[in-house]
């Protein structure tokens, strides 16, 4: 049976909530860190308010990556497409992202809601968002969303000391 219960992830950052915010809100700050290991994102469309639209393209760049998305049948770019639900600017960012690339299931809408929190060191980020449809498919977005956090703080503590 399928938990429906919110993921949440966090981590703490050494750096302003205005650079957390910048790094998430911004075609150059989106391309540095979003793509999983062994893919890039270009960012196509940026509306960044409430009811604007994020465009996205990632493409495998890794060569484990390229091999697994050829014998896999799948196109080396996909095309995603976020719809923004909350901009509240360096605090909260909500959106909800075009779940269409499943085989075999009809395309459907999925939230994530990020929080930006001040502390003394830094930042709090929480990044919570809605199961899939079903547990693998869920387990693959922690794993992404995982991955997504590993790169932002990965970045973030690279240049923190600049």
């Amino acid at each position: 049976m399928q938990d429906n219960r919110n993921i949440e992830l966090r981590r703490s950052l050494p750096v302003s909530p205005e650079r957390i915010w910048e790094l998430w809100t911004t075609p150059e700050g989106i391309s540095a860190w979003w793509a999983p290991d062994g893919f890039s994102t270009t960012v196509d469309v940026l509306e960044l308010r409430v009811g604007g639209a994020l465009d996205h393209t990632m493409t495998a760049t890794g060569p484990e990556q390229i091999a697994f998305m050829e014998k896999a049948g799948m196109p080396l770019s996909t095309r995603s497409h976020k719809e923004f639900t909350e901009v509240d600017e360096p605090r909260r960012l909500a959106y909800v992202s075009l779940i269409d690339f499943v085989p075999g299931l009809d395309p459907y809408e999925h939230l994530t809601v990020v929080t930006l929190e001040r502390t003394a060191s830094g930042t709090d980020v929480v990044m919570e968002c809605e199961p899939l449809h079903d547990q693998e498919w869920t387990e693959r977005i922690v794993a992404g969303r995982t991955n997504e956090l590993d790169n932002l703080e990965r970045l973030v503590s690279d240049t923190a000391g600049r």
